[in-house]
C-alpha cells in the first residue's frame, strides 16, 4: 500500500525537522511505501529549506493561505500523485508518530476516512475556549449528520484516494468540520480511534489561528454555512417561521385591539407586519428551492 503523508507548514523551523525523522523512524519499521509532503503555507522562515534537507516533498505557496487553502493544495498535489492513502498530520509535533499506522490500518480494515480523536487518547494542554469549543462543535456536527463525532477539528486524520477526489473542500477557513459532513453525507465510513495530543513547546505558539476566539467565530460561520449546504429547508425554515411569528403576532394584535375597541389604528405597525409575513414566506420559499437544488 502507497501512502503519503501531508503536512501543512507555516514558520515551523523549530519543529519541522524532528516531526519529518519521527516519521521516518516510525514508517520505515513498516511494509508500507511511503513520502511526506509538506505544504508550505508562505513561510517567512527556514520551513521549506529545513523540510527539503530532510527529505520530503516541498510545495510551497508565494504567501500565507490558511488552512483550508493549504489543505485543498495538499488534495491536489497529492491527487496528482499515485498514493492509495493519504494521511493528514501537523508540523508542530502534537500528534505522536507512532499513531500513523494505526489510522492506516483501519483504512486497510475498510473505513474510508479515520480520524484521531484526542479526547479519548489524551490531551495534554489544550486552551479552554478551543476546548468547549470543540465539544460544541462536535455536538452540532452529530447533529446534523446524525452521526457521533467526538472531535471534529482534529488534524490528525487519514483517508482513501476516493475520499480525496469525490470529498471536495470550499470553505475559505477549515477543512476539518468539513471533510467530516461531506464525507458522512456521501454515505464513507467513518471511524475515530484515541490518539495523544502533545502540549505545544513554549517557543512553538499555534500560528495557525490569531486566537481562540477568532477560531471560534470563523468555525461557527463555516458550519452555519454548511448547514444551509446540506440542511437548506431546515436552515431556511427556521428563520422563515421566525419573521412568521413575529409578522403573524402582530397582525393577531393589531386584530385584537380593532375587534375590543372598533378603530383602526397603529397603521405603520400594521404595514410592518404585513412586510414580516411576506419576508417570512419569501425565506421559505428560499428554502424550498435550496431543497430542491441541493446534492
Amino acid at each position: 500500500m502507497k501512502v503519503l503523508i501531508s503536512i501543512p507548514a507555516y514558520n515551523e523551523e523549530k519543529t519541522i525537522a524532528g516531526v519529518i525523522r519521527d516519521i521516518k523512524k516510525v514508517m520505515d519499521k513498516t511494509s508500507y511505501q511511503y513520502k511526506i509532503m509538506i505544504v508550505n503555507d508562505g513561510s517567512k522562515d527556514n520551513t521549506s529549506k529545513i523540510a527539503g534537507e530532510e527529505g520530503a516533498l516541498v510545495y510551497d505557496h508565494p504567501r500565507n493561505f490558511g488552512l483550508a487553502e493549504t489543505f485543498r493544495t495538499e488534495i491536489e498535489k497529492a491527487l496528482q500523485l499515485n498514493f492509495d492513502v493519504f494521511v493528514h498530520t501537523d508540523a508542530d509535533g502534537q500528534y505522536l508518530a507512532e499513531d500513523i499506522p494505526r489510522l492506516i490500518k483501519e483504512v486497510e480494515n475498510g473505513y474510508d476516512l479515520v480520524l484521531g480523536n484526542r479526547f479519548t487518547g489524551g490531551i495534554e494542554d489544550m486552551p479552554l475556549m478551543k476546548k468547549l469549543g470543540n465539544k460544541a462543535f462536535s455536538r452540532v456536527i452529530s447533529h446534523i449528520t446524525r452521526f457521533k463525532v467526538g472531535d471534529c477539528q482534529t488534524g490528525f486524520r487519514a483517508f482513501t484516494r476516493e475520499v480525496a477526489e469525490k470529498v471536495p473542500i470550499t470553505s475559505t477557513f477549515t477543512y476539518t468540520q468539513e471533510q467530516i459532513i461531506r464525507a458522512i453525507k456521501l454515505k464513507y465510513k467513518i471511524k475515530e480511534i484515541p490518539t495523544r495530543f502533545l502540549k505545544r513547546g513554549a517557543k512553538t505558539s499555534s500560528r495557525l489561528m490569531k486566537n481562540p476566539f477568532d477560531y471560534a467565530v470563523k468555525a461557527w460561520i463555516n458550519i452555519l454555512r454548511i448547514y444551509r449546504d446540506y440542511e437548506p429547508l431546515k436552515f431556511f425554515g427556521w428563520i422563515g417561521f421566525m419573521f412568521l411569528a413575529v409578522g403573524g403576532g402582530v397582525g393577531l394584535w393589531l386584530i385584537y385591539l380593532f375587534i375590543t375597541t372598533g378603530a383602526i389604528r397603529r397603521v405603520p405597525t400594521a404595514i410592518l407586519s404585513v412586510m414580516f409575513v411576506i419576508m417570512g414566506i419569501q425565506i421559505l420559499l428560499f428554502g424550498f428551492l435550496a431543497d430542491m437544488q441541493k446534492k
